[in-house]
This record gives C-alpha cells, sequence and structure tokens, in this order.
C-alpha cells in the first residue's frame, strides 16, 4: 500500500493551551520536520496517491506522451508559481496533513477520495475539507460510533497574522448542511475505485435518525511560525457554532512550510 505514517512522527503537541474569546482550549502543535531522506521520500508517495494512484499514472498519461512527472506536474498538481496555485498547494497540504492527524494520531478511518477526480487542478475540491470515522465494532452500529468533520485552513506566507482559526470555525459551520452531500461523494468515489466494502461503510453514517452517532467537529490552523500570533488566535470566537460543545479546535505551526510544501509536491512528482 502507498500510505505511510511515518511523517507524522513530526507532530508533536507543545503542551501549550490558547483560550479563545468564548473560553474554549485551544491545542498547539508543531511540526518539526526534518531532513530524513526515507521518511520524506515514503511521504512523497503517500502524498502523490492522494492525486494519482501509483498503480494507474501509466494509463492516464499514456495519450499524452510524457513521463510520469510531468503529468503530475502539469495534469494532477497546483502550479507552483502562477495563482492561485501555491494557494491551492498550500490548502491542499494542509488537509492531507490534518486527515493524517486525525487518522494516525486519533485512530479514525480517513478514506483517501478527495483530490483523485480534480478536473481543474487549480482550483480546491468542493465539499467538507476532512471527514473521519470511528466505529466501535465492525459491522455493529453504535451510539458511540463517531463522525468527524474537520475544516483546516493555512497561512504559511504573507506579512502580518490574519485569523485562520476564526476562518476554520467559520467554514467549519457549513459542512453540517454539507454533510450529507459529502457522504455521497465519498460513497460513490469509493465504489468507483471498486472498493465496495469500504463504500458500505458510509452508509452506517447517512441516517443518524435511525442509527444514532457523535458528530465532532473540527477547526485547525495551520501557520508558518512567524505568522502565528497566539494573541489574535485567542480571539477566536466559536459561540455560534451548532456544535460548539464538541468542537475541536487545533493549530499546527512549524519553520519553513511553504518551502516544505513546494519540496514534497517535487519529491512526489519526481519519484514517482
Amino acid at each position: 500500500m502507498p500510505w505511510t505514517s511515518e511523517h507524522t512522527k513530526w507532530l508533536i503537541d507543545t503542551g501549550e493551551r490558547l483560550k479563545t474569546a468564548d473560553s474554549k482550549e485551544v491545542e498547539v502543535w508543531e511540526f518539526q520536520h526534518q531532513d530524513d531522506e526515507d521518511v520524506l521520500s515514503a511521504w512523497a508517495t503517500h502524498f502523490r496517491n492522494h492525486y494519482c494512484f501509483d498503480s494507474e499514472i501509466d494509463y492516464w498519461r499514456r495519450g499524452y506522451k510524457c513521463s510520469r512527472s510531468e503529468y503530475l506536474d502539469s495534469i494532477k498538481f497546483p502550479d507552483p508559481k502562477a495563482a492561485p496555485g501555491p494557494s491551492i498547494r498550500a490548502g491542499d497540504f494542509s488537509e492531507v496533513l490534518v486527515a493524517d492527524f486525525l487518522a494516525y494520531l486519533n485512530s479514525y478511518w480517513v478514506p483517501r477520495t478527495r483530490y483523485g477526480d480534480k478536473t481543474v487542478r487549480n482550483e480546491s475540491t468542493k465539499g467538507s475539507d476532512i471527514i473521519g470515522f470511528y466505529t466501535v465494532k465492525d459491522g455493529e452500529a453504535s451510539s458511540e460510533d463517531k463522525l468527524a468533520i474537520y475544516e483546516a485552513k493555512a497561512q504559511f506566507s504573507g506579512k502580518k497574522p490574519t485569523a485562520r482559526l476564526q476562518d476554520a470555525v467559520n467554514d467549519s459551520a457549513k459542512d453540517i448542511t454539507r454533510k450529507a452531500e459529502s457522504l455521497n461523494a465519498i460513497k460513490q468515489r469509493l465504489h468507483s475505485q471498486n472498493k465496495l466494502v469500504d463504500a458500505e461503510k458510509i452508509e452506517r453514517f447517512q441516517n443518524e435518525v435511525d442509527h444514532p452517532y457523535k458528530e465532532v467537529y473540527g477547526a485547525v490552523a495551520l501557520f508558518e511560525n512567524p505568522l502565528f500570533d497566539g494573541h489574535l488566535t485567542s480571539s477566536t470566537n466559536a459561540s455560534s457554532h451548532p456544535y460548539s460543545g464538541d468542537l475541536a479546535l487545533v493549530v499546527i505551526k512549524g519553520n519553513q512550510m511553504m518551502s516544505l510544501v513546494h519540496e514534497l509536491y517535487r519529491r512526489a512528482a519526481n519519484e514517482a
């Protein structure tokens, strides 16, 4: 399988906790990435397969008569320079990293279906950013099962900090009305990949009335270290969020994040 969790060992809980304007707790994590060739190479494979499975890339590129890296750089991956490519790169990277955070550090099943059928590489995929599923018992519905829906917002460039956690909170509130569409999209994509058992797992979460479960929402802001402002983050107000009591608030910050984004895309293409 192309997936790896090795890079998540660089996600370190700093132990710092901020308080928002409505007295909610914000976890602060540091992404302490290292120059480790093996981990970076495995991560690049993991990252690339979100856009295009390695088992399929030769088929998809055949009509273009181009190399694997050329196909990825020109058809699948957002542009590294022409706007809005760099911001789409930052956004996609952040969503995948938060998906890994939810999957590997919080034990959710997070289907990787969001980017493979992008038709315009320099656009964000519609719908909820990250959806994870947690079931207490396989094949048996429990009211303790959880559906997690997270929003991720990044700021890896610019001259002054912005209120990205507030932006994530605001967009998270929209996920409530997008839930049914997002679940259907995941199920359809899994079906199209012939992952029928996984597709059927989604059904357990499509009828909350007959099969109750817990809904957990999350808002995550990701920053380049110099652009993280704890005071601005603490001004976040989530009191109007319909699931305010079950809303996880997280900050992930790190050094040279945008450089890391471009390096990961470069590796993902060149090592295909």
